[in-house]
C-alpha cells in the first residue's frame, strides 16, 4: 500500500469498530499516526495492538465524545506523543429508531449527544490542530460521517437522520470558515454498510425492515468506507470532495 499518508497524524472518532476501526487501520497502513478514540479501551488497545504489528504507529485514547473535557484532554495528549494533528475522522455515532409517537426522548437525547453535540466536541477539541497543520504543511482535513439519511426519509429513524441532515449541512459551512484556512472539510454519506450501528436499533418495525434490505441487496462493507476516506484524503490540496455519497450498488 502506497504512503500517501505518510507524516500525518490522523484522529479516528469511533474507532473501535465498524467504519472508525477499517479507516484507522487503512489510514496507519498508508502511513500516518493514529490516534483511536472511543469508549471501549479494550477493542482499542486490540487494535493498536495488530496496527503496530503491521508496522504502523496507534495511540488509544478512551474517551467519549459526549465529554468536552475528555476531547480537549485527549486533543492535548495526541499533540504530546503524535504531534498535531492534520486529520480529524468525525465518526463516532449512534443509531436509535423507534416512531416519532413513542416518545422515545432519552434516545433521542443520545443520539443529539453523540451525532451532534460529540461531533463539535471532536471539532472544538481539533480544529486548532488543524488550521496550524495546514499553515505549517498547506493541508488539513475534517471528515464527518453523515449518512444518506441526511437526503432521504426513512420512517421511524426521524431524529437520527435530522442529526445526519445537520452533519451535512455543517460541513459544507465550515468550509466557509476552514477553506481558506487550508482545511478540507468533507462529509461521507454512506447508504446500508454492514456495522454495529444496526445492533442499536432495537424497534421491531425497524428491524423487520433492516432484515427486508438485507436479504435484497449486498451492503457495503467497513473497508469501502475507509477507502473512500484514505482517497479523498490524500487528493492535492487544491482539491476538496465536500460531499461524498457512497451507495451499495443496488440499493435505490
Amino acid at each position: 500500500m502506497s504512503n500517501s499518508h505518510a507524516n500525518r497524524v490522523a484522529v479516528v472518532t469511533g474507532a473501535s469498530s465498524g467504519i472508525g476501526e477499517a479507516a484507522a487501520r487503512r489510514l496507519a497502513a498508508s502511513g500516518a499516526s493514529v490516534a483511536l478514540i472511543a469508549r471501549r479501551a479494550d477493542r482499542l488497545e486490540t487494535l493498536a495492538k495488530e496496527i503496530e504489528r503491521d508496522g504502523g504507529t496507534a495511540l488509544v485514547l478512551a474517551a467519549d465524545v459526549a465529554d468536552a473535557a475528555a476531547m480537549r484532554a485527549a486533543a492535548a495528549e495526541v499533540e504530546a506523543k503524535l504531534g498535531r494533528a492534520d486529520l480529524l475522522f468525525n465518526n463516532a455515532g449512534v443509531m436509535l429508531a423507534a416512531p416519532i409517537d413513542e416518545l422515545a426522548t432519552d434516545d433521542w437525547q443520545r443520539m443529539i449527544d453523540v451525532n451532534m453535540t460529540g461531533l463539535m466536541n471532536a471539532i472544538g477539541a481539533f480544529v486548532p490542530h488543524l488550521v496550524a497543520s495546514a499553515d505549517e504543511k498547506g493541508v488539513a482535513d475534517l471528515v464527518n460521517t453523515s449518512s444518506i439519511g441526511a437526503q432521504a426519509i426513512f420512517p421511524s429513524f426521524a431524529v437520527y437522520v435530522a442529526s445526519k441532515a445537520y452533519v451535512t449541512h455543517l460541513s459544507k459551512n465550515l468550509r466557509a470558515d476552514l477553506g481558506p484556512k487550508g482545511v478540507r472539510v468533507a462529509a461521507i454519506e454512506p447508504g446500508l454498510v454492514e456495522t454495529e450501528l444496526q445492533g442499536h436499533v432495537t424497534d421491531a418495525g425497524a428491524l423487520q425492515w433492516l432484515d427486508g434490505v438485507r436479504e435484497s441487496l449486498t451492503w457495503l462493507k467497513p473497508e469501502d468506507i475507509a477507502e473512500t476516506v484514505a482517497f479523498l484524503t490524500s487528493l492535492p490540496a487544491r482539491v476538496n470532495l465536500q460531499q461524498v455519497t457512497v451507495m451499495p450498488t443496488a440499493q435505490v
